[in-house]
């Protein structure tokens, strides 16, 4: 099989967070950044899958020059080879922009080496992509890819079970975390992207080994053009989504403590409540 894994950097949040000046966004300057949670459960379920069907992944990743710190990562757990989408016509752009780039370099990568004009030559059987940013949350870019692509996809996986056949698998047992406990399981024909969720597995850590192979493995640089987007199309230009400002979370007063026992408790309550909440 031939997984794409797709894999973003986001700030830390055990980081001290300042806003920028023009209040869009945080100031990134001496911002540390780490891989989006979901996305590397969703690395290490496509290393799985890849050791189990002789398979290779390949890591996407968009962004500036630091984004290569977190497709090494990638490299060093197993990940065959990285492509960087590094251009400033990429910044600032929403779910449905970066899905749209994602997509077109999905398509490079398994396009012909005489018509990509770079390595490939042979399709994805799957795409994953975390659930959703731990910075914007959007939880959307996977759906988009699957649209340009048009492929099946299924959100918030929390099992991936491949089904045998004559060759390679050409469908899988998918199983999704719903609300109230419930999963719903559903078969799905490959190609597909799957959603991957946080917890569906341990994700592993870099021997000293993998750090060494890393270097020399290949991380191909792509932009806009390359994948024959115009910038009208990627970053803040494509997006349908603008930033009108950000803000930290309003600090609340303390917490009031209510004495007495259960019935006194609730009585008061229910008073503050409606006096001074003013919500009943």
């Amino acid at each position: 099989m031939k997984i794409a894994i797709s894999i973003k950097q986001v700030p830390n949040s055990e980081a001290r967070l300042r806003l920028s000046r023009d209040g869009k966004w945080l100031d990134e300057e001496d911002l540390p950044f780490i891989v989006n949670e979901s996305d590397e459960y969703a690395l290490e379920e496509g290393l799985r899958l890849a050791e189990r069907t002789g398979g290779e992944v390949v890591v996407f990743s968009l962004g500036p020059e630091r984004v290569r710190e977190a497709l090494r990562k990638a490299l060093a757990v197993g990940a065959a080879r990285a492509v960087h989408l590094a251009d400033l016509a990429f910044a600032g752009g929403d779910a449905l922009a970066t899905g749209r780039a994602l997509a077109a370099a999905l398509a490079r990568e398994a396009a012909a080496p005489a018509a990509g004009g770079g390595p490939g030559g042979t399709p994805f059987d799957l795409v994953l992509t975390g659930s959703q940013s731990d910075d914007a949350g959007f939880g959307a870019t996977g759906s988009v890819i699957a649209g340009h692509l048009g492929w099946p996809h299924v959100w918030l996986v929390m099992g991936v079970e491949l089904e045998p056949g004559d060759g390679p698998p050409r469908s899988a047992k998918v199983t999704r975390e719903m609300e109230s406990g419930i999963n719903e399981v559903s078969r799905v024909r490959l190609p597909a992207v799957l959603e991957i969720q946080a917890g569906i597995n341990h994700p592993r850590y870099a021997s000293l080994k993998g750090i060494m192979q890393a270097k020399k493995k290949e991380i191909a640089v792509w932009t806009a053009a390359d994948l024959g987007l115009e910038p009208a199309q990627v970053g803040a230009a494509g997006s349908r989504l603008e930033v009108l400002s950000v803000a930290f979370p309003a600090a609340g007063k303390g917490a009031q403590m209510i004495e007495g026992d259960a019935k006194t408790a609730a009585a008061a309550l229910v008073a503050r409540l409606r006096q001074d909440a003013r919500v009943l």
